[in-house]
């Protein structure tokens, strides 16, 4: 069977508690511009979809939904693309300007990395495309090349 191309990527949805509050802080973190809203049978927006500068044609969903949103606190399921280290140290001085807890600049396994969580304890990563050339795979938690991707299982 042929392996399908995909296209990219059409929405990342976040769960999130509170709609109004995750809202503001996506506003001000990402510069979210809500474009559609999600109603519930009962008449109530329980989620929205919208537009992030830089993001493309993919949309940033917010969906209330406490239960998986307690069960993502601390988890980081995404990781959002900029070119540069000194495009993260610009994005560190955002943060730091809305007072937006986040880590140091951290060498990661290929590029530079920034985290920080959102309202709700979800861990974002911001990741740069630009590579340090450390090699970093003897540390815990880091990523090691496979030599056979198409042969590799978990053990």
């Amino acid at each position: 069977m042929a392996i399908r191309e995909l296209a990219g990527i059409h929405h990342v949805k976040i769960p999130v508690t509170d709609l109004a509050r995750s809202l503001r802080w996506y506003r001000q973190v990402f510069g979210l511009r809500p474009t559609v809203e999600f109603r519930d049978a009962d008449g109530v927006v329980r989620g929205l979809a919208g537009e992030v500068p830089g993001l493309g044609p993919a949309a940033l969903t917010l969906r209330v939904n406490p239960v998986a949103a307690e069960g993502s606190r601390g988890f980081d399921p995404v990781s959002f693309a900029v070119a540069t280290r000194d495009d993260l140290a610009v994005w560190a001085e955002h943060l730091d300007s809305l007072e937006v807890k986040h880590s140091p600049l951290i060498e990661a396994s290929i590029g530079w990395l920034l985290v920080f969580d959102d309202p709700d304890g979800l861990t974002l990563h911001l990741y740069t495309w630009a590579e340090h050339g450390i090699d970093q795979s003897h540390r815990p938690g880091y990523g090691t090349t496979i030599a056979e991707p198409d042969h590799w299982q978990p053990n």
